[in-house]
């Protein structure tokens, strides 16, 4: 892992965040997509989580940010997994734009008309992760007895084929 500057360091736990997450998303069977939990199904945790780091890792003024789109009564729709997963990608692909372009000097700098810094954003959507995955994987090891696969600082993201679960 490269860690000559900070935003060296962003990107490569950024891949491993994102990694981890489509790994534990991968890892839901079907059966439990629209059970409940404390009164919400399973996919409005994924999608909260999903639109959270979409909205904030960046920043919440941010213009690129595009609201996905809600029914007219503004209730959550049902999301399936493929829009989950076509959401996620767009997700993926702007947060490596982003990255590629951010410096170490821009990280202490406030994005336009936002009170928080750059890096106070991405810690927060790391944290923000943490504690989704965290259910979600609390979730999957009650009903399945298996945890998905997390990587450790000395473990390389694995090529398929592999397994998901630790």
């Amino acid at each position: 892992m490269r860690q000559n500057s900070y935003t060296a360091v962003i990107i490569e736990m950024t891949v491993r965040a994102l990694w981890e997450t489509q790994n534990t998303l991968d890892c839901i069977p079907d059966a439990l997509w629209d059970r409940e939990y404390g009164g919400v199904p399973l996919w409005q945790y994924l999608y909260q989580m999903l639109h959270r780091l979409d909205q904030w890792f960046v920043g919440p003024q941010d213009p690129a940010f595009v609201e996905p789109p809600l029914p007219e009564d503004g209730a959550p729709a049902r999301r399936s997994r493929r829009e989950l997963e076509e959401y996620f990608g767009t997700i993926k692909a702007r947060l490596s734009l982003y990255l590629t372009a951010l410096h170490d000097e821009d990280l202490l700098q406030r994005p336009e008309r936002c009170p928080w810094t750059r890096f106070t954003l991405i810690l927060s959507q790391y944290r923000c992760l943490h504690t989704q995955l965290g259910l979600v994987m609390g979730i999957l090891l009650a009903e399945t007895g298996l945890r998905p696969l997390l990587l450790t600082l000395d473990r390389q993201i694995p090529r398929p084929p592999y397994d998901p679960y630790e």
